[in-house]
C-alpha cells in the first residue's frame, strides 16, 4: 500500500528528552514540593518501564520506597508533582537544552517536500510537545504535524495501542499507509499493536529492549556525513533513514 504518513513518538525519538529533560525536571519538582526523592540516570532507566509521568511517580513509590516512606495521598501528590514537573521541563526546553536527534530535521523536511503527512503519537503532554517543537525544531513547526495525539487523550498509555489507533482515526488512514518511529519496547508494542510498520532508533536507555517485528533498528536516523548504525534489519544499501527507503519498505 502507498506510504502516506509518518507518525512519530516524541521522548527519546525526536530528542533525548528522557535523560536530559524529563529526569532533571522531575528532580526539580521533587525539591519544590519538599520530598527527598532523587532519580539518577540508572534509576530513571528502570522507571521508564512505565509510561506516563503520573504513572511513573506512582510506580516509583510503590516499587522503590519502603512502606513507611510511601505518602498516603499519592494520587494528589503525583498530580501536583507532575504539574510542577511540566513547568520545569518547559523552562528547560525554552533554554534550548534539548537538540533534535541526528536526522530528525532532515527527514521531517524531506517528508514534507515529498507530500507525506506528519503526525505525533506520544504519552507526554501536549504542552511538552509544543515546547519541544518550538524551541528545538523551530517556531511554527507544530503546524507541520496534521495530528498531535498526546497525553491523556486516551486513558490507556503505551504499550497499549490506543494512542496510535486514535492518530490513525484522526488521519483517516489504514495502518499500512503509515510508518511509525519509536525508540522503546513499550513504544513498538503500541505501534505494532495498532498494525503500523515501525522503525526504531534506540537511545542509551533502550538499547537492551526487544524490538521483534521492527522494520529495522538503528542508532539514529543518520545524516549523509554521519551514517546511522544498523543494529537489526536491512536498510537495503541505504546509510540513512530517508523517504526513498521508507517508500521501498512500503511497496
Amino acid at each position: 500500500m502507498t506510504l502516506k504518513a509518518l507518525i512519530f513518538d516524541v521522548d527519546g525519538t525526536l530528542s533525548d528528552t528522557e535523560r536530559d529533560g524529563h529526569r532533571p525536571a522531575f528532580n526539580a519538582a521533587f525539591a519544590e514540593v519538599g520530598v527527598d526523592w532523587h532519580w539518577d540516570e540508572a534509576l530513571y532507566g528502570k522507571l521508564l518501564a512505565v509510561t506516563g509521568g503520573k504513572e511513573r511517580i506512582k510506580y516509583y513509590v510503590e516499587s522503590f520506597l519502603p512502606p513507611e516512606r510511601r505518602p498516603q495521598n499519592i494520587e494528589q501528590l503525583a498530580a501536583d508533582i507532575h504539574r510542577i514537573k511540566t513547568r520545569c521541563y518547559m523552562e528547560l526546553v525554552s533554554q534550548g537544552g534539548l537538540p533534535l536527534r541526528p536526522g530528525v530535521r532532515r527527514l521531517l523536511e524531506d517528508a514534507r517536500a515529498a507530500g507525506l503527512r506528519l503526525a505525533i503519537a506520544t504519552t507526554t503532554t501536549p504542552a511538552n510537545v509544543a515546547a519541544l517543537l518550538q524551541h528545538s525544531l523551530g517556531a511554527g513547526t507544530e503546524s507541520w504535524f496534521e495530528v498531535i495525539a498526546a497525553g491523556d487523550i486516551v486513558p490507556a498509555k503505551k504499550p497499549a495501542p490506543d494512542i496510535y489507533v486514535w492518530a490513525l482515526d484522526a488521519l483517516k488512514l489504514a495502518p499500512t499507509e503509515c510508518v511509525a518511529f519509536e525508540d522503546s519496547g513499550n513504544g513498538i508494542r503500541a505501534s505494532l499493536g495498532a498494525g503500523i510498520p515501525t522503525l526504531v532508533s534506540v537511545n542509551g536507555y533502550t538499547l537492551d529492549d526487544q524490538f521483534d517485528g521492527a522494520l529495522a533498528v538503528v542508532s539514529d536516523l543518520g545524516e549523509p556525513e554521519a551514517p546511522c548504525q544498523v543494529l537489526q534489519g536491512d536498510l537495503t544499501g541505504a546509510s540513512i533513514i530517508d523517504v526513498a527507503l521508507l517508500k521501498r519498505w512500503s511497496d
